[in-house]
């Protein structure tokens, strides 16, 4: 039975062409049980909801009204894809909001039925640093989706562009373990038939305690900080590197 936890770990991300690079970084993620995010930040005096504090959940944070309710806005743009969303419990695994800042380059959804199986997987993603977001879902029951036990994977053309070293011209594919005592999430990227990029999210889940998020709280004070510099100090090696740049598929529009 899949719970509100805080789940800590590392991401690594490498690079194969057309330049190597790669790095590895500690991270901690909070998952939280979309019906249950204010008594979930009821635990700590330092955690809230839209509202500042150390740290926070705040609605604007993801994809459509934040006016809506969190869940009801993943069911609408998963159906405006013509996917199903399930009814039973939905887990956000994300950064949460620290000080008032906040990104996010994904987040994960966890959509279960009410029989509690994993019925619909999703993707949020931010791009860097125009801060748009797109939702890609994934169905672990389509006969398309690769699965293993407890684990699947999906490959998926990319449709927004993320970062300005990487031309839209890519596939994703996707992989994802079922969220527990541990989780991972592995994405890469191939242009043609050779892999570009990989990262690898590989989590511990912590109890979603007082002392708990104290400690994690103490260890990454501001993680979303954290990430946005690392995004761009790597960014600068990479044009130290010689990486190629690529121009945001919009001002190419605008310029015709």
């Amino acid at each position: 039975m899949v719970t509100s936890g805080l789940y800590e770990g590392t991401i690594r991300h490498r690079r194969f062409a057309p330049k190597a690079h790669a790095f590895t970084y500690p991270i901690f993620m909070a998952m939280m049980d979309l019906d249950r995010l204010d008594a979930l930040v009821g635990v700590s005096p330092f955690l809230s909801r839209n509202r500042f504090n150390w740290a926070s959940f705040d609605d604007r944070d993801h994809l459509g009204d934040p006016g809506k309710p969190i869940r009801g806005r993943f069911r609408e743009n998963a159906e405006a894809q013509g996917f199903s969303f399930p009814e039973g419990q939905v887990f956000l695994l994300a950064n949460l909001r620290y000080w008032g800042f906040c990104f996010n380059p994904v987040c994960f959804i966890y959509a279960y039925d009410l029989e509690g199986k994993l019925a619909l997987l999703g993707a949020e993603v931010m791009n860097t640093p125009w801060k748009e977001r797109i939702l890609y879902w994934m169905d672990p029951q389509a006969p398309k989706a690769k699965a293993g036990e407890q684990a699947w994977s999906f490959d998926v053309p990319k449709a927004m562009h993320v970062s300005p070293f990487m031309p839209m011209d890519m596939r994703y594919r996707w992989a994802f373990t079922a969220p527990g005592e541990s989780l991972a999430v592995r994405m890469s990227l191939s242009e043609g038939e050779g892999a570009v990029f990989d990262a690898d999210l590989l989590l511990e889940r912590r109890e979603w305690t007082r002392a708990s998020l104290h400690r994690t709280l103490l260890r990454y004070p501001w993680m979303t900080l954290k990430v946005i510099l690392s995004i761009h100090w790597e960014a600068l090696w990479l044009w130290i590197k010689r990486v190629p740049v690529h121009t945001h598929p919009n001002k190419l529009k605008a310029k015709r």
